[in-house]
Order: structure tokens, then C-alpha cells, then sequence
């Protein structure tokens, strides 16, 4: 069996999420990583929808920003960004949000804004871009993080974009009726949404992961499904392809 990194097994169960029917809004950093992965093997035919406006782009490199020119340069279109947010997404045309964050809650509520104090943070972050749009408008957000007690938190500090509020109707009593995030995938775990209480619920442990590791880098009580499976490690094919993805990302963010 070929030997691979939690990191790894993170993107490729991210990537499993996704089928070749989607239409996917695509977040910077992991959520690219493992949309691109399954654009790669499984999903040839994936629209990948980046903020900046571009559709049906498929980068030979992982890209730096939404502002990095291989999105616009391998993309089927690309249109300006009103178009995007407001007859793309606010029109409803986009099956998948793939989303990451700094913090997470049990009900997938996730900030991008500050750590600490609003007026006095300890940490300013990025903000939401259009985070806040694509957790409410996309038909339902899948998410990937690394598990930590830093990231994965009892409450944010900000909510930035929202995922089911409170729990519960909490979202559809906002007058939110997408469905909101029904997927996380971790470094540890694939958790899916409780269809009643709507609260993050591991359904699926990593190979080599522990209900302890999972519990131990939550900071809430960690829920767990009646039958808990084992993630199918990745194939040689999908390390082979997510490898050579990142090596060429980085050769040709080194200039070479």
C-alpha cells in the first residue's frame, strides 16, 4: 500500500465529494486543491467556478489568488464579477460551495474575519471575500480544514459566513433555503450534517485516526454516527495526480 500524508488523504476524500454534474464555487487554498484533484481523475467534465469570474477553468497549476491570470487563461469564459455573484450564484446555478476557513463551529458557522475582540483582535484575517454570498447561495458547502482546537472552536469569534446558525431551523428561519454545509472533511475525518439538529457528526474516520485524535482537536464534544466507517485509503492514481499537481505548482511558483 503506497504511504501517504494526513494531508493528503484530506484532499482526496474532499475530492470523492464531488461528481462530474457539478458546479462547483471554488475557495482558495485546500477546497482548489481537491477540486482540481477530482477535475483530474473522477470528474473531467466538473465546472469549476472561481470569484473572479472565470467558469469552467481548469489550471494546470494550483492558483495563488482568484486574481491569478492561469484561472482566467484556462477558462471556457470568464465574466465580471456582478455577473458572477449575482446571475451565477444568486441565481441559484451552483450545485457545490467548497469552502475552508480559520474558524469552524459544530454547526459549520465559519470566520474569516478576526481572532479575539472585533475592535481589538489578536489576529486580523482576510475577511470574507465572497465567502458570506457562496455559504447562502450555493445549492448546499462542502468544507475542508485541518482539525485543531485553534481552528475548530466551541464559538467564533465572528461569523463571517453562515452555515446553520444555532442548529436546528435556525438557517431556513433566517430565510436561508439552501441546504447549507452538509460536509466537512478533515485531516482525521469525513463528518456529515445531523439531519435534525444539523450539528457536524463524524461518519467516516481516516485511516490511522482515532476517535481520541478527533476529540482531542475539537472544542466541542465531538458527535459520532451509529456505524462509523474507515475512509478508503487514496489510490496510487489520486496521490500520482495530486503529487504531480503540487510539483508543478511549485516549480512554477519558484519560477523555474
Amino acid at each position: 500500500m503506497s504511504t501517504f500524508t494526513p494531508t493528503e488523504m484530506m484532499t482526496v476524500a474532499a475530492a470523492r465529494a464531488l461528481s462530474n454534474d457539478d458546479v462547483c464555487f471554488v475557495g482558495i487554498g485546500a477546497p482548489s486543491a481537491a477540486c482540481n484533484l477530482a477535475r483530474l481523475t473522477h470528474a473531467p467534465d466538473i465546472t469549476l467556478i472561481y470569484e473572479s469570474g472565470t467558469i469552467g477553468t481548469a489550471p494546470t497549476v494550483l492558483p495563488l489568488s482568484i486574481g491569478d491570470g492561469e484561472l482566467c487563461d484556462t477558462a471556457l469564459n470568464t465574466v465580471s464579477v456582478p455577473e458572477m455573484f449575482r446571475y451565477w450564484l444568486q441565481g441559484g446555478r451552483i450545485t457545490v460551495g467548497f469552502l475552508g476557513g480559520a474558524q469552524l463551529d459544530r454547526f459549520g458557522n465559519i470566520n474569516t474575519t478576526v481572532v479575539g475582540d472585533y475592535d481589538k483582535p489578536k489576529v486580523r484575517l482576510p475577511g470574507g471575500g465572497g465567502a458570506p454570498e457562496i455559504a447562502i447561495s450555493c445549492g448546499e458547502i462542502f468544507i475542508t480544514m485541518k482539525q485543531s482546537t485553534r481552528g475548530f472552536v466551541e464559538k467564533l469569534d465572528f461569523i463571517t459566513s453562515l452555515g446553520h446558525g444555532k442548529g436546528g431551523s435556525d438557517r431556513a428561519d433566517h430565510g436561508v433555503h439552501t441546504k447549507g454545509p452538509t460536509r466537512l472533511i478533515t485531516d482525521l475525518a469525513v463528518w456529515e450534517t445531523d439531519p435534525q439538529t444539523k450539528e457536524f457528526t463524524v461518519t467516516s474516520l481516516h485511516p490511522g485516526a482515532s476517535r481520541k485524535d478527533v476529540e482531542d482537536t475539537v472544542g466541542w464534544p465531538a458527535k459520532f454516527a451509529d456505524h462509523v466507517i474507515e475512509t478508503p485509503a487514496p489510490s496510487a492514481e489520486e496521490l500520482q495526480v495530486l503529487r504531480d499537481l503540487h510539483a508543478r505548482t511549485k516549480a512554477a511558483h519558484e519560477g523555474q
